[in-house]
């Protein structure tokens, strides 16, 4: 099996790559801040001044979205590093640690399971409320058990494998064994599910925000600002939309990105 991606993968990269640029621009040359008010420029449609109008304070709704994005960004990679890691490398301690380690993990992967994720994310969230990083905690929490069964599942067969025992009896420790014989299997499961991982994260934050448990004001989050605009979507229909296209490409980009290698 070749690391070639596809063609839907590179459009999915270009997709998330467009956005990073956007919010890095935003970010560095926007004049305004996400909490520069003018109540003079109240619901302003696109234009030279403003490229992306002004919400319902006069702010400007590029500077915001740029924010948003990138905080969304933020919170999607560090989940994904966080989670996967740890997953990982649960998982490959698991069959490697012999029965009573695999038990224990077990013990505490169905307790997790028991529990739906989004409850256990707003559990955290209502405890510290606006915490980025109490976020990141609870979302990084629920990830990584997905890891943890796939890369335990397939760490099984390769543990059990020819190769992976002629390896051994000739000698070769733990880690050659691992980067020679588990790493190349367990890759593409973990590159699939981290590419859902980071789709399902900004998901999450963006969820927390639509129920003010999120990502608290003066931030800019995507989710706040759904709703927070939604009231004014009759009279200015083009900013509603704006965090949902975003919100949207940001999903499909990663979706696109997850797909099979050839």
């Amino acid at each position: 099996m070749t690391r070639t991606m596809t063609r839907s993968q590179w459009a999915g990269l270009s997709v998330l790559l467009g956005l990073l640029v956007f919010s890095f621009m935003g970010m560095v040359f926007s004049p305004y801040s996400i909490s520069q008010q003018d109540l003079n420029a109240v619901l302003d449609p696109p234009s030279m001044v403003h490229w992306l109008g002004t919400d319902h304070f006069g702010r400007s709704m590029f500077t915001r979205m740029a924010h948003a994005v990138g905080l969304s960004f933020a919170l999607g990679v560090l989940c994904v590093v966080t989670s996967s890691l740890l997953g990982t490398a649960l998982g490959v301690w698991a069959v490697w640690g012999g029965k009573k380690v695999d038990h224990a993990l077990g013990v505490v992967v169905n307790i997790l399971l028991a529990l739906p994720g989004l409850v256990v994310v707003l559990l955290f969230a209502a405890i510290v409320p606006g915490s980025f990083w109490i976020l990141y905690l609870a979302i990084s929490l629920v990830q990584w058990v997905e890891y943890f069964r796939v890369v335990r599942a397939i760490t099984q067969n390769v543990i059990e494998s020819p190769a992976r025992q002629s390896s051994h009896m000739m000698g070769f420790g733990r880690w050659y064994q691992f980067k020679r014989h588990i790493w190349p299997a367990i890759a593409p499961s973990v590159f699939t599910l981290a590419a859902f991982g980071g789709a399902n994260a900004i998901l999450t934050m963006a969820s927390l925000g639509f129920v003010y448990v999120g990502i608290q004001p003066p931030l800019a989050e995507l989710g706040l600002m759904t709703v927070e605009l939604f009231p004014f979507y009759s009279d200015a229909p083009w900013l509603l939309a704006q965090p949902l296209v975003v919100i949207a490409l940001m999903v499909f980009g990663f979706h696109l990105l997850a797909g099979k290698r050839v």
